[in-house]
């Protein structure tokens, strides 16, 4: 695995926490994001009379703001107070998306005085809400922005709203690094600590970026979800780029980690060293015709290719993937850019295909980086290539002009075709030269055609044909590369 080098960054982002966006200082370092709460930041920001950069919303100045909901989507904000609580109607969350946070001119902690020139400075809470209900698709408001009263609206704290789980137990196998457990709570500030280790930094993955601003970082178990919001586009791109450094940076610790934990001899990992694991996002088919990317965890092994929903840190979750697929029966069948953008620059994807006993099975997957692309089209191709030459051998029973039969083929020898009593004398013996073609009806049947006098073979392999169809592909595959006709 190539040597990635570790980044260090800071810097003012947004974290979206609670349906708002939020100021935090972020801190990049090798093994950990530090995410702090800027003082102020879930509450109108005043400097000089001046809120949030608008002189006309400082303490005492009533504004008024025209606000144009959308075709879908209500005016976008909560309110609390009212009459009976003795206070103003205050606006106590706007939502990001919609109308409210779009018109840019509302904050929180303004308190709404007439909505459409109706007087809400007396009203209840209900007559508040009836009124904004009632407002229809363009909405006039008069508000004012009262400092006094912000404490009231209750400050979302990174340490209790922020769900994060998902990261390494505290295992004697796998707890040898110091941010090997759940993010912490460090000191009075409201602060939180993410442990990048087998996190997965993702751009236009579950939610919309048409302004390139977003950053996801989804948890090793895939449960939950931080949104980061750049400045620009150029800014998220360096704090994506640099995430996704650091994580790949310990992917060689995760990989010693996991091999120690299976053992090499483990019937749990079937004796076969884990050669690769990261996270891809997969394309996903639902109901409609519809397409969604979704997080999935790919590990390759000697002999296997493996999914998995979250990091399997135990040996019980390693022997219980979503998917378990042979190596030597699958194939890439493409790795290159597709037709649109998840960051900068055209969507990276590549297929496999896997022959199985219920057919072909074709997953498409997507990667973050052109070195990603790139790693994973060798990991695939060398890894079924390897698999090919340490399997050697496959035998499949199947029957031939009415008796039964064994079809072996080897990487080095061929083909060779003989009775399945024990002893059974060999009816065809040919090397991979004298294949002229071969095919499948993709139910039982593999017919093989080596030129001599018994014409074409048309073998009943009593199940779907695609697995030993596969397997005859990466042996071939394997051995043209091996003799370097393929560059």
């Amino acid at each position: 695995m190539a040597v990635w080098t570790r980044a260090c960054k800071a810097g003012l982002l947004e974290l979206l926490l609670r349906e708002r966006w939020v100021r935090v200082a972020a801190e990049l370092s090798g093994e950990a994001l530090s995410l702090t709460a800027e003082p102020g930041s879930c509450e109108a920001a005043v400097v000089n009379g001046v809120v949030n950069g608008n002189p006309e919303a400082a303490p005492g100045c009533v504004r008024r703001v025209r606000v144009v909901k959308a075709e879908a989507g209500g005016l976008g904000i909560s309110i609390k107070g009212g009459r009976e609580n003795r206070m103003p109607v205050l606006i106590s969350r706007i939502f990001p998306g919609l109308a409210a946070e779009r018109s840019g001119a509302l904050r929180l902690g303004d308190a709404i005085l007439a909505v459409n020139g109706v007087d809400l400075r007396d009203a209840t809470h209900d007559q508040a809400v009836q009124a904004l209900k009632r407002a229809g698709r363009e909405v006039i408001l008069e508000v004012k922005f009262m400092r006094e009263v912000t404490p009231y609206i209750k400050k979302p704290s990174l340490v209790s709203d922020l769900p994060w789980e998902g990261a390494a137990p505290q295992s004697p196998s796998l707890s040898g690094s110091e941010d090997s457990g759940s993010p912490q709570h460090q000191g009075p500030r409201d602060r939180k600590v993410i442990p990048l280790k087998m996190c997965f930094a993702a751009r236009n993955l579950s939610m919309p970026d048409l302004e390139n601003r977003l950053i996801e970082l989804h948890s090793p178990d895939s449960r939950n979800t931080l949104i980061l919001r750049c400045k620009d586009t150029a800014t998220a791109h360096s704090w994506f780029m640099a995430l996704h450094a650091n994580i790949t940076a310990l992917l060689p610790q995760v990989l010693a980690e996991l091999n120690a934990m299976l053992g090499t001899s483990s019937a749990v990992a079937g004796g076969r060293e884990v050669k690769h694991i990261a996270w891809l996002a997969e394309q996903a088919r639902l109901d409609g015709g519809r397409q969604q990317w979704r997080p999935v965890l790919m590990a390759v092994t000697e002999k296997d290719l493996l999914l998995y929903d979250g990091m399997p840190w135990t040996r019980d979750a390693w022997a219980s993937p979503c998917h378990s697929y042979p190596l030597v029966a699958t194939r890439l069948v493409h790795s290159g850019s597709g037709l649109r953008s998840p960051a900068l620059g055209s969507e990276l994807t590549f297929a496999t295909r896997t022959g199985s006993r219920q057919g072909v099975e074709m997953h498409v997957f997507r990667v973050e980086t052109h070195r990603d692309l790139s790693s994973w089209t060798r990991i695939l191709v060398q890894g079924c290539h390897a698999a090919a030459e340490l399997i050697k051998e496959v035998t499949v029973g199947c029957t031939l002009g009415g008796q039964e039969v064994l079809l072996c083929i080897h990487y080095e020898c061929g083909f060779t075709i003989c009775r399945e009593e024990p002893g059974g004398s060999i009816l065809f013996r040919y090397p991979y030269e004298r294949l002229k073609m071969s095919a499948d009806d993709g139910i039982r049947t593999l017919y093989l055609d080596f030129g001599g006098p018994e014409g074409e073979l048309a073998l009943d392999l009593h199940s779907c044909p695609k697995p030993i169809v596969f397997v005859l592909h990466t042996f071939l595959s394997a051995k043209v590369t091996r003799m370097g006709l393929l560059a």
